[in-house]
């Protein structure tokens, strides 16, 4: 019965592509196809196979080990805020965010990153049949984060059209910053972290194929990367250092205000309707957990999760369902952690368009024009990853 349900649910998210789609006589079906059958491979692979668990577990412990040496440094600053045996998500969660910002500051320096990342988005243009601008956008998304990397394709920024721009922006969205991972994976299964970063990677390019179809001519598939200006090690160190910290606080302050304002809403919806605005979004969003392979009985749980993510960010709804207070099926677990996995909500609309509004004003406005249908492609993004691993799982 789940694989029945699964299909639909692919059905139901291509046909709601389909219908958002710019150009639908123009879809290019057989990479879509390629990359369909990628993200089961690879999905398989990461969660069934001795091989996936491996290498999973070598990625988890890379971030374990990497997240006690940030604590020594939380530690050393603000270890004395914190009881014994007592959890702070500012001090646990996100101040790590600063050591991993920083070690990606090094491998920049380094020039590691940028070469994994072009040659990465190279093949990746080969298989999605999209321009390698859009390929390389994919993959350093998920390295550097939705704001930075449009200051990589800085110089090509004015210049693309602005279908061109959506599949951009849309890759920005529906994918994570590698900084922010291992804070992830203090909340959620390691596994289902890697597995969703994976899946999402060709979930952007094929959902973007189907919204928003179009043919770069090899007169206009050149990629120009932006260099950094040449800094001295520990000036360009200190930078990525404020940068991480900078996202530590930002995504603190918007998590002390979105729970408030939650925690307010739920409480004034449960006085006045007897029922409170997170079990409402449940209700809502049920059928569409359901087609992703949650059991009914549980959608309705899974379902106020996701949409909590939706309408606040990802570490609000990762923290709820860590909390203990949803319960939930190990596969429904899955389905749910793989979903959030991703930058897909109302907020990043506004984050996307300051940030290309910093580099071009202009490219800015017609960012924020189709902000509702950036959100839209993102979420169909997230929907299919849970759903395929509502297959598998």
């Amino acid at each position: 019965m789940k694989y029945i349900i699964g299909i639909i649910g692919l059905i139901v998210v291509f046909g709601l592509a389909w219908i958002g789609s710019s150009d639908k006589k123009n879809v290019k079906y057989k990479p879509i196809i390629t990359m369909l059958i990628l993200q089961f491979i690879l999905g398989f692979i990461l969660l069934n196979t001795e091989v996936g668990s491996y290498l999973v577990g070598g990625i988890a412990h890379v971030f374990e080990v990497l997240l006690k040496f940030a604590g020594e440094g939380v530690n050393f600053a603000f270890g004395g805020l914190v009881n014994d045996n007592q959890f702070s998500f500012f001090i646990s969660v996100l101040l790590p965010i600063v050591f991993i910002s920083a070690l990606i500051g090094i491998l920049q320096y380094l020039k590691i990153l940028p070469v994994i990342v072009k040659y990465i988005g190279l093949v990746l243009s080969k298989i999605s049949g999209m321009g390698k601008l859009e390929s390389y956008n994919s993959v350093a998304s998920a390295i550097l984060g939705q704001s930075e990397v449009f200051i990589s394709v800085k110089k090509q920024l004015g210049l693309l059209p602005k279908h061109r721009l959506y599949t951009l922006c849309a890759s920005a969205m529906s994918t994570v910053s590698m900084s922010i991972v291992g804070s992830y994976m203090v909340l959620l299964e390691p596994k289902y972290v890697v597995t969703a970063i994976v899946l999402n990677l060709f979930g952007g390019l094929i959902i973007a194929s189907v919204i928003n179809p179009y043919t770069v001519t090899e007169e206009e598939d050149i990629l120009i990367v932006q260099e950094e200006k040449k800094q001295a090690f520990f000036e360009l160190l200190g930078e990525y250092i404020m940068d991480g910290f900078k996202v530590a606080v930002i995504v603190g302050a918007m998590l002390v205000g979105f729970v408030a304002i939650i925690t307010m809403i739920n409480t004034l919806s449960k006085m006045i309707f007897g029922i409170s605005f997170q079990d409402a979004l449940g209700y809502v969003f049920s059928p569409f957990a359901f087609l992703m392979g949650v059991p009914l009985n549980e959608s309705i749980h899974a379902a106020s999760v996701m949409a909590t993510k939706l309408v606040s960010n990802e570490f609000v709804a990762m923290n709820l369902l860590a909390s203990g207070t949803i319960h939930l099926s190990p596969r429904s677990t899955a389905i749910v952690s793989t979903f959030l996995v991703s930058f897909a909500n109302f907020s990043s609309i506004g984050i996307l368009s300051g940030a290309v509004r910093g580099l071009h004003e202009e490219q800015a406005n017609v960012v924020a024009r189709f902000g509702l249908k950036l959100l839209y492609g993102a979420t169909l993004v997230s929907v299919l990853t849970a759903t395929i691993v509502g297959l598998i799982v």
